[in-house]
């Protein structure tokens, strides 16, 4: 199994109290840190608003931190999970990453997807397309983005874009482009773009979930031809993770007495139960019990972990444990 672990970046409100001038700092050793170790990949968030509630707190934007992470860092991949097509023009956008991948000497992985957050599309003047829409305008945006990773120009007259001749030059350093990590479990429309498209796909990580996702990926791969077994199938987890489970629930609480004062206690409390699945997250216990929650997931093929420790940036012994009794056992 492959670990990447997210950056915080302020997102999910993992950045609160810390002064602004401190934040970038923060980060960056955090991600060099992750370069020096058995990580893979590193990770933000392609959102503008704080999570569970908007607030004042800081959200530093995800393709400004690709391109000073991709200079900062030598060895690990960059990604988002995920950026939103629709905050962004889709030939703009391979533009930013083509160049992003160049700084960080050929390390960007491109996660896409339709977006949620409707608070945010609205504050920043998209409006709120439906669904359907949504879903739409990534298809053309990701036809468009290959087009110009591969051949240096896009051009397409679609509903939602219309690019001609677009020049993308210099082609990213990574041959064949970017790698396309399509996220969501949209079953009849983000799957099939899936299996069109995508190197990776990014599942909730929950085991029926996972499994029911992988078996829908796999049919749509049969109707268009494509090979499943060469999409690699990934998942996020929340991790809280101590010596015992009563270090666990300590660091269970602190997650939620750094949440309360900016969201309140009953949004606190709901996101603590979104992270911990009510007590059943495969990432929330002792080593011992995620390395065996996380093997069951390694059994239905899931070969890629992108984890999240929201008290990193003020407590790295959780990394720390993770790194030192959890990697080794599943890789």
């Amino acid at each position: 199994m492959r670990f990447g672990v997210f950056v915080p970046q302020g997102w999910r409100l993992d950045l609160v109290g810390i002064d602004a001038k401190d934040q970038w700092p923060t980060m960056k050793s955090l991600a060099q840190r992750a370069d020096a170790g058995p990580w893979e990949s590193i990770w933000v968030y392609d959102h503008f608003h704080t999570v569970p509630a908007p607030t004042d707190e800081a959200t530093h934007e995800a393709w400004t931190l690709m391109s000073a992470l991709g200079a900062v860092t030598e060895r690990v991949r960059l990604g988002q999970m995920c950026t939103c097509m629709s905050y962004r023009n889709p030939a703009y956008l391979a533009k930013v990453a083509a160049t992003c991948d160049h700084v960080s000497g050929g390390r960007i992985e491109m996660g896409i997807g339709a977006g949620w957050y409707e608070h945010e599309w609205r504050a920043y003047g998209y409006g709120f397309p439906a669904a359907r829409e949504r879903l739409r305008m990534l298809d053309e945006g990701v036809q468009i983005m290959r087009q110009a990773w591969t051949e240096g120009t896009a051009s397409l007259d679609g509903k939602h874009y219309q690019v001609d001749g677009a020049i993308v030059r210099p082609l990213p350093l990574q041959e064949g482009g970017i790698p396309l990590w399509i996220a969501g479990g949209g079953e009849q429309v983000t799957l099939k773009i899936a299996a069109k498209h995508a190197q990776y796909t990014n599942f909730i990580g929950t085991t029926e979930v996972f499994t029911r996702k992988s078996e829908i990926l796999k049919g749509h791969c049969e109707t268009v031809g494509t090979d499943y077994d060469a999409i690699t199938r990934t998942a996020n987890f929340n991790v809280l993770i101590g010596e015992t489970e009563a270090d666990v629930q300590k660091r269970i609480d602190a997650a939620k007495a750094r949440l309360e004062p900016y969201v309140g206690a009953e949004k606190a409390e709901t996101s603590i139960a979104n992270w911990t699945l009510n007590g059943d997250s495969p990432t929330v216990g002792t080593p011992a019990q995620i390395v065996e929650k996380l093997g069951k997931f390694r059994d239905l093929g899931l070969s890629y972990a992108i984890v999240n420790f929201h008290e990193s940036a003020y407590d790295q012994s959780g990394i720390e444990l993770f790194e030192r009794e959890v990697i080794p056992a599943l890789r």
